[in-house]
């Protein structure tokens, strides 16, 4: 099918032409003034698509979502889908990119996959526009008293590089730089895509900015970005990059694809602004979040769902959550397999929404197994179906779309969040530890208690909390699958992202910057003589 120009697109989902700015024929950015001629709307449904515990590979929500949007469209429904922007580092290295496979796709794949509206590189422009601030504050006398040991601001670059997981910054002459030890993290780790991914405007992007911690005074104090008077000109570089960006699917569907944080290191889901947005525009509204339910979707609801645009007393409610398999997975668990997706079914009840089962079919898949498990969860009293999305569009998706609307009509959300901010860091940590991803208790080390202790004394024990933990496991370790029970959850140290507003406990090995493969997927791609990129998936 071809691609429908970018202006027909935002047209068919009631954005004007002042309120869009093409970058091409296909991709647009979208103003946000929209927000303000629709705020007498109501928000449409909101699905939120999650999945068990994946595999290294994935097991098709990205691709899920899409064709989920397509089928809702083939059944006439008004509806738009967000996700977020893929970033470099998967796309070379073993993920590959993010726009989905087959006949369920978002397009133009090579552009967003790669350089896209440049989002990123004005996220890691401001970040490291900060670090160069930090670094010439201290040159040029160090008036803040700033201990040169306590600096925890690193830089970032969106390439996986493990080379620059621990440099040495400034060599040579020390009358042309200051010299520690610092290094470079994946720029979807930056707690600016964090920001920029809960901002609710322009004006609360430059407060949350100003709130960022670089490092600490000799007497043990936060330096903030606000104090290196850097907040205005990081804001300035974000000027286009806090406007969601406009795509389609390949079946000429509307499509929000912004900011890109990771679920096992941030909050793993698209912006805010491009939810609200969209809520506004459309009955339905689709959106993928990071991982299994554990992560992106715990982050979703206790974190997302929070927010409220200024002057607003709404607060986003999913409608249902889709919770996408594939027997493959099932089948990595071992014997866990369905003690698994029972875990991930009964995570989404806990917040008082309706899950719906999509199987992902791959080829492989016998009728026998697929059967199986519609009947398992049909024995959870959950509507299970199986998703064709990937070879045959939206048509695939066809009964899938109808199990989320009868859901939605039978079982009314009663949308929850799973704690409560005021209580103490601890309280909280324990009860996601316990309640989402089944730990005995929780330790801590020396190290993480200090952090807890100095946060508490700071004023940040009401922050909200974003565990960072591996999501090949319901646990800390990868390699445990399945419903471990009665185990600890180790939490080695907190960090704080004051900006985004959330603590972030460290529990088991979990890397900033991650390295390339043994085969990465950038071998794989190349440009013909015409101009054409070929091998990105």
């Amino acid at each position: 099918m071809k691609p429908k120009q970018i202006s027909e697109i935002a047209k068919s989902i009631g954005i004007r032409h002042d309120e869009i700015e093409t970058y091409g024929s296909y991709k647009a950015k979208v103003s946000l003034s929209i927000l303000e001629r629709l705020a007498h709307k109501p928000n449409g449904k909101l699905i939120n698509i999650t999945s068990i515990t994946p595999t290294r590979l994935g097991e098709g929500k990205t691709s899920t979502a899409i064709g989920l949007t397509e089928a809702f469209a083939k059944l006439k429904k008004r509806v738009m889908l967000c996700l977020r922007e893929p970033s470099l580092g998967p796309t070379f290295g073993i993920k590959g990119g993010g726009c989905g496979k087959g006949h369920a796709q978002i397009i133009p794949m090579d552009d967003i996959n790669l350089h896209f509206t440049r989002d990123i590189y004005a996220i890691a422009s401001a970040h490291n526009l900060l670090a160069s601030m930090l670094d010439n504050h201290i040159y040029r006398g160090n008036g803040l008293n700033i201990d040169i040991n306590k600096i925890v601001w690193r830089r970032v670059v969106d390439i996986n590089d493990r080379s620059l997981r621990h440099i040495t910054v400034g060599q040579g002459s020390r009358s042309n730089a200051l010299i520690y030890e610092s290094g470079f993290d994946i720029t979807a780790s930056s707690e600016i895509m964090a920001i920029l991914a809960l901002t609710t405007s322009i004006r609360d992007l430059k407060k949350r900015l100003s709130k960022i911690i670089v490092a600490y005074t000799k007497k043990g104090g936060p330096v903030t970005a606000k104090d290196l008077k850097a907040a205005g000109a990081m804001a300035a570089l974000l000027k286009d990059a806090i406007r969601p960006n406009l795509v389609q699917t390949t079946e000429g569907n509307a499509v929000f694809v912004h900011t890109g944080p990771f679920a096992n290191i941030a909050h793993g889901n698209n912006s805010f602004l491009s939810l609200v947005m969209a809520s506004k525009l459309a009955n339905y509204v689709i959106t993928e979040n990071g991982f299994g339910t554990d992560l992106g979707a715990e982050k979703f609801f206790d974190i997302v769902c929070r927010l409220r645009l200024p002057g607003s007393k709404e607060i986003l409610k999913p409608s249902i959550s889709v919770l996408v398999v594939s027997i493959r997975a099932l089948k990595l668990h071992g014997k866990g397999g369905m003690a698994n997706l029972k875990h991930h079914i009964e995570n989404i009840k806990k917040f008082g929404i309706q899950p719906v089962v999509a199987i992902n079919r791959f080829p492989e898949d016998t009728n026998r197994e697929l059967e199986k498990t519609k009947k398992y969860c049909r024995g959870l009293e959950v509507d299970a179906v199986i998703s064709e999305v990937v070879t045959k569009g939206g048509s695939g998706g066809i009964e899938l779309a109808q199990a989320c609307l009868r859901a939605m009509h039978s079982h009314p959300s009663n949308f929850r969040h799973l704690y409560n901010p005021e209580e103490p860091i601890k309280d909280k940590i324990y009860r996601i530890a316990t309640q989402i991803y089944g730990a005995g208790s929780v330790t801590y080390t020396k190290g993480a208690n200090d952090d807890i202790a100095k946060f508490s004394s700071l004023g940040f024990d009401k922050f909200l909390v974003n565990i960072a933990k591996t999501h090949l496991s319901l646990t800390d370790e990868p390699k445990r699958k399945g419903v471990p029970r009665g185990w600890k959850l180790k939490i080695k140290n907190v960090k704080i992202s004051a900006g985004a507003g959330f603590i972030i406990p460290i529990a088991g090995k979990i890397q900033l910057m991650p390295g390339l493969p043994k085969e990465p997927a950038a071998e794989r791609i190349d440009i013909d003589d015409e101009g054409n990129i070929r091998g990105l998936i």
